[in-house]
């Protein structure tokens, strides 16, 4: 057993390694290439699918309102963070706005947190008494009551109505989002893998036999929700980083379809599917296949369907096949283990080992 921990721990370090030269060499020579864009969103939306699987895989809460908590942690880092002398040209149509202070980039994103974590427990203590498809409604709702509230114009002084947000802050490295969301989605491993973890999983599996084994519902559902909402309010801030602007009309449902998504993809209650189904997703919808936007000729034959938009359809066969042979997601509800992989590249070798056998038998 040690011997495996001590394998294990070799095997990470290295793969850590590896990682890390890679970003570090995209990071200089690639900095503005696709692949840099690509690693940089795929990170976030990773922390944001982790950050909704802890609700609706891990504590079994169905709900419909990350895009809501997304929207309060980016416009919450965009204000806090604008530089004072750059009110006046971004609040243009208010008077330079009513917000006179300017934090630092990472006190901007732990209030965007922060924030998301107020609106989410003033939302979850009437919602989370809903069960289902009622506490879904009722957090899209939320949501998009959110989304019209920060565009009215009496609150345009602060969020600056229905125009952009801009001028605040954004990443100088590849790196920096990377690290951020690797740490956070770290925090929550730790965290499904504590007391409260096993709590959120009872709760899942059965509410009834959890509250008699001595569990607060109301008090469990609202942890989950409150940290659900806490890493999706950041993430939402380093999505607007990423975007380099914030606008209400940009985080609709559909962002939050998006994301559950992913989560389906990657296997509802799995840490590493949410990860991987992150990067396939974003990697797939805006590098891999945008090929097929474009009219292409092969051998002197024009294709006429191949022009914009086709890009989506093919996606979304894509998607359609993956949820048809993996009904589960890519990883079901397993995680990355190194024991996982080394039995799958022996199981070919272990087969003919045994067809040996019985051959000579």
């Amino acid at each position: 057993m040690m011997g495996n921990k001590k394998r294990d721990f070799i095997l990470s370090l290295i793969l850590a390694a590896v990682i890390t030269a890679l970003l570090v060499y995209v990071d200089k020579e690639m900095h503005y290439s696709m692949l840099a864009s690509v690693i940089q969103k795929a990170s976030i939306y990773a922390l944001l699918a982790v950050s909704l699987n802890l609700l609706n895989g891990f504590t079994g809460l169905f709900s419909l309102g990350q895009a809501g908590f997304m929207m309060l942690g980016a416009y919450t880092y965009a204000i806090l963070t604008i530089p004072l002398e750059q009110h006046a040209s971004v609040y243009q149509y208010f008077n330079g706005g009513i917000v006179n202070i300017c934090l630092p980039a990472f006190v901007g994103v732990i209030a965007a947190g922060i924030v998301a974590v107020i609106f989410a427990w003033l939302v979850g203590k009437p919602c989370l008494k809903l069960k289902s498809d009622y506490l879904a409604i009722a957090t899209l709702g939320f949501a998009e009551i959110l989304r019209a509230l920060i565009q009215w114009e009496v609150l345009g002084p602060v969020t600056n109505a229905s125009n952009i947000l801009k001028k605040f802050p954004k990443f100088d490295s590849i790196l920096t989002p990377v690290i951020v969301c690797a740490f956070c989605i770290f925090l929550v491993v730790l965290l499904i893998n504590s007391s409260y973890g096993r709590a959120f999983k009872a709760i899942r599996e059965d509410e009834i036999a959890a509250e008699a084994m001595g569990i607060n519902l109301a008090k469990t559902k609202m942890q989950a929700f409150l940290t659900s909402a806490f890493f999706a309010g950041v993430g939402g801030a380093l999505l607007a980083m990423f975007q380099a602007s914030v606008q209400a009309r940009s985080f609709t449902s559909a962002m939050t379809y998006e994301i559950l998504l992913i989560v389906v993809i990657g296997g509802i209650g799995s840490i590493t599917g949410s990860i991987i189904g992150s990067f396939l997703y974003i990697a797939s919808s805006e590098w891999w296949l945008r090929f097929l936007d474009d009219s292409q000729t092969y051998l002197g034959v024009n294709i006429p369907f191949m022009r914009g938009g086709f890009r989506m359809v093919v996606f979304s066969v894509v998607i359609m096949l993956i949820v048809l042979f993996y009904r589960q997601g890519i990883m079901g509800t397993r995680e990355f283990s190194w024991q996982g992989i080394i039995d799958f590249f022996k199981k070919p070798f272990a087969k003919r080992k045994r067809k040996a056998v019985e051959d000579n038998g």
